[in-house]
């Protein structure tokens, strides 16, 4: 339990904090999702664009470690380049 004031408001600031950072996790794992089901390069492609802002906005708001999201943003990157190769 808090002893202090401030601690109490800081504790209060944090279950806020970690509800609402749980929800932006949860969206961006819905995006990566979504360019990992797509089965088709037309479905893929806004998909991947909207997974890599979600992931570059997270990063600079360091809700993930930017090399996280350059890593996930390549990988997503490759798997649907592969996608458009196969139905070429």
């Amino acid at each position: 339990m808090p002893n202090t004031k401030s601690a109490e408001k800081r504790a209060r600031q944090e279950l806020k904090r970690t509800a609402h950072n749980r929800t932006q996790r949860s969206r961006m794992k819905t995006a990566l999702k979504k360019v990992l089901q797509a089965e088709t390069p037309a479905e893929a492609q806004p998909a991947l664009k909207e997974a890599s802002a979600l992931l570059d906005r997270f990063a600079t708001r360091r809700l993930i470690h930017p090399n996280k999201a350059a890593r996930k943003k390549s990988q997503l990157a490759k798997i649907v380049n592969r996608l458009g190769a196969e139905k070429a």
